[in-house]
């Protein structure tokens, strides 16, 4: 009887239609977009594993390169001190931007076996979830680029300029934004953290060569310059170091020679102050080049094995 029923209540009522939704997720994309965005914020403002360990690190670093570097800003007398200074650049750059690209890679993997499980459920789409995990590393980045301003700026000396004051954080904002949605690209088009780890420590190495300090931009070959063009530290690189001293007129004595630091930073690094508008166009450019991308891949490449 109760086998009966069972068969009764499954079978479909004569006439009755097969069950349809106009769409495939319960709200629409900007509804979507919020609460994915709301969720992001408190899974960040619960992690300070992760959010927390960067900022101390950060500090703590910014510190280090104050006392090592102190007030050498100030004191550019030859070439050997201008290295210096454009040496402290490079290593922030680098530095810092590693370290955020590297720290952000466990947490995305981790969030994307979360995105596979809950877009299957019909929750939100994939487009959705990106773009709040990309718009939630905003606020956190900005405050460590504000922390290493602060922070930095006095110690080492730069010259109190509202403008120079604006293109350290703005340089170092990018690269920070940039560096971090590269790790979270990496780990959209790999299979698992330990490729994208892989394939980071390669992307590292070009960043770093062609940075622009280690070979300037005069001295890389001519069938090597575009990569000079596609790695975002050699604008980053740019930005800082022309901004701080694209347009100082002193006299200093370099490799024998009189100069002053505005024309030495154009022949030896080929950094022209008048083109710090292409720079910052491009140090927007290629954070959104990369945030666009991971949204794409996020959703369309799909790594589950179930």
């Amino acid at each position: 009887e109760n086998k009966e029923l069972v068969k009764q209540l499954s079978s479909p009522t004569p006439g009755s239609k097969d069950l349809y939704f106009p769409t495939r997720f319960p709200q629409n994309g900007l509804e979507q977009f919020k609460a994915c965005l709301w969720k992001q914020c408190l899974s960040y403002w619960r992690s300070p594993a992760y959010n927390l360990t960067r900022i101390v690190f950060m500090t703590a670093s910014s510190l280090m390169f104050g006392v090592l570097f102190w007030q050498q800003g100030k004191n550019i007398n030859n070439q050997q001190d201008l290295f210096s200074i454009a040496g402290s650049m490079y290593a922030v750059i680098i530095f810092f931007g590693i370290n955020n690209c590297s720290t952000v890679l466990p947490l995305v993997s981790t969030e994307r076996t979360v995105l596979y499980r809950e877009r299957f459920a019909g929750m939100y789409s994939s487009w959705a979830y990106s773009f709040a995990q990309v718009l939630v590393e905003i606020p956190y980045l900005l405050t460590l680029a504000i922390t290493y301003v602060i922070i930095t700026y006095p110690m080492i000396g730069y010259e109190w300029s509202a403008y120079k004051l604006f293109w350290a954080l703005y340089s170092m904002f990018c690269t920070l934004l940039y560096f971090n949605y590269l790790g979270m690209l990496l780990v959209s088009l790999t299979p698992n953290i330990q490729v994208a780890s892989i394939v980071a420590s390669s992307a590292y190495t070009m960043l770093n060569l062609f940075a622009g300090f280690i070979i300037p931009k005069p001295q890389i070959p001519k069938w090597w310059i575009w990569l000079y063009y596609i790695c975002p530290t050699s604008w980053a690189m740019n930005g800082m170091l022309t901004s701080q001293y694209g347009d100082v007129d002193k006299q200093i004595l370099a490799f024998g020679e009189t100069k002053t630091v505005a024309a030495f930073i154009e022949d030896y690094f080929g950094f022209h102050h008048s083109s710090l508008g292409i720079v910052a166009i491009f140090l927007f450019i290629f954070p959104v080049i990369c945030a666009t991308l991971f949204a794409y891949f996020i959703g369309t490449l799909n790594f589950q094995r179930r």
